[in-house]
């Protein structure tokens, strides 16, 4: 059973005078030439160059971040499949990302940038963690000596 699913058939129509291996050959070249073609997708679609996503003939627009962490921005525009391209402008100190986008994105990418923006928010409103940890080790070393000296006063208390 299991072999008869995993088997594919082909039905291949030749016209030839004589069938030759060279015929044949070539015929099944040209059979799977058209196979691969069906299935290729002539637009890629999320992260490309900027010369691919102008080959698109769909408009282009672009926006310009300033923020090093473009990653982050990659992850959102992945969400809502943006087709968008990233160019580094280093002309300037520190250097700007531009981001390039087909114009008919420009509703999903006013989402994905609203996105991108809260979470940019809640991550600078955050408390930094070598903070807190420097916050936590205070506490405990004050409870520390606080209890030593209780212990202190109790051994005076005891001993007369």
């Amino acid at each position: 059973m299991e072999e008869e699913v995993t088997q594919k058939t082909i039905a291949l129509t030749i016209k030839a005078g004589r069938l030759t291996a060279q015929v044949l050959k070539e015929a099944l070249r040209k059979y799977l030439a058209a196979q691969r073609q069906k299935t290729k997708n002539p637009y890629t679609q999320g992260k490309q160059s900027v010369k691919k996503l102008v080959g698109q003939n769909a408009g282009v627009s672009n926006i310009e971040i300033n923020d090093g962490n473009i990653k982050s921005f990659e992850r959102v525009a992945k969400k809502y499949g943006i087709d968008y391209a990233v160019k580094k402008d280093r002309s300037v100190t520190p250097p700007k990302y531009l981001v390039f986008f087909k114009g008919r994105d420009t509703d999903a990418l006013n989402q994905a940038f609203k996105e991108y923006v809260g979470k940019q928010m809640q991550k600078k409103q955050q408390p930094s963690i070598r903070r807190k940890l420097a916050y936590f080790k205070e506490m405990v070393a004050k409870g520390k000596n606080r209890e030593r000296a209780r212990e202190h006063q109790k051994d005076r208390g005891q001993s007369l």
